[in-house]
C-alpha cells in the first residue's frame, strides 16, 4: 500500500439504505482530518436485489424504523432526510456510480444518489433520474446512458456483492479499515468516535509492523 495512503476504507452501502447515507458525515470528517492518509471506497450491496420485493412504502415497519432511529440520529448527525415516497431497486443506482468511478467521480455520484432518494425522493431505479444525477456531477450524458442501457457495470456490482458475502457482511452500511496485513470489520451507522478508533487502533499497527 502507497505510503501516503496508509489507510483504506471500503464501505459497503446500499442506495436505498437511510443507515449508509447517515454514515457519510462520519466518513467525511476522517478524511478531511486524514487528508491523503485515508482512501474511501465506496461498494456495492443490494438490500433487495431481484427477485426479492421491494418494501411497502407505507408499510407501518419503516415508518416505525424511521422514527425510532432515522429522524433521531439525521437530527444527531446535522441532516435532513425524508422517508421517499416509493422504494426502488438499486442495481442501476450502483452502476452509475461505477461509471462515476471511471470518471473520477465516485465520491461525488455517491453524495448526489443519496440526496437524491434519501432528500428529493427521486426514483433511482429511472434511469432518466439517473442521467439527471449523473449531469449534476459533470457525468458524460451519453457514456451514462449507454453504461446504464447495456449494463456495462452490472458485473462489477455482483463482484462487490460477492465479495461481501465472502467477508461476512450480510448488512450495510458496512467499513472494512485496511493497514498493511491488519483488518478490521466496522457494522452499522457507528459514531464518529468508533471509526476514528478504529482508525487509530489501524494506523497505530501498520505503522509498528516491520
Amino acid at each position: 500500500m502507497a505510503k501516503d495512503n496508509p489507510i483504506r476504507i471500503l464501505v459497503w452501502s446500499d442506495y436505498v439504505c437511510p443507515f449508509c447515507y447517515l454514515e457519510r458525515p462520519v466518513l467525511e470528517r476522517i478524511r478531511n482530518e486524514l487528508g491523503n492518509r485515508v482512501e474511501i471506497d465506496w461498494r456495492a450491496f443490494e438490500l433487495r436485489p431481484e427477485p426479492e420485493p421491494t418494501l411497502d412504502p407505507n408499510a407501518e415497519y419503516l415508518h416505525r424504523v424511521w422514527n425510532q432511529s432515522v429522524y433521531p440520529m439525521a437530527q444527531e448527525r446535522g441532516m435532513v432526510l425524508k422517508l421517499p415516497p416509493i422504494q426502488p431497486r438499486s442495481r442501476k443506482a450502483h452502476e452509475a456510480a461505477e461509471c462515476a468511478r471511471e470518471a473520477g467521480q465516485l465520491d461525488a455520484m455517491n453524495a448526489a444518489l443519496f440526496k437524491a432518494f434519501f432528500e428529493d425522493g427521486h426514483d433511482l431505479a429511472d434511469i432518466e433520474v439517473l442521467l439527471d444525477i449523473g449531469r449534476s456531477v459533470g457525468l458524460g450524458q451519453d457514456d451514462l446512458r449507454e453504461a446504464l442501457t447495456s449494463s456495462r457495470y452490472e458485473q462489477r456490482v455482483i463482484e462487490d456483492q460477492q465479495l461481501a458475502r465472502q467477508i461476512g457482511i450480510s448488512g450495510v452500511p458496512a467499513l472494512i479499515v485496511t493497514a498493511g496485513g491488519q483488518a478490521y470489520l466496522v457494522s452499522g451507522a457507528q459514531p464518529y468516535e468508533t471509526v476514528k478508533e478504529v482508525v487509530a487502533r489501524a494506523m497505530t499497527e501498520e505503522k509498528a509492523a516491520p
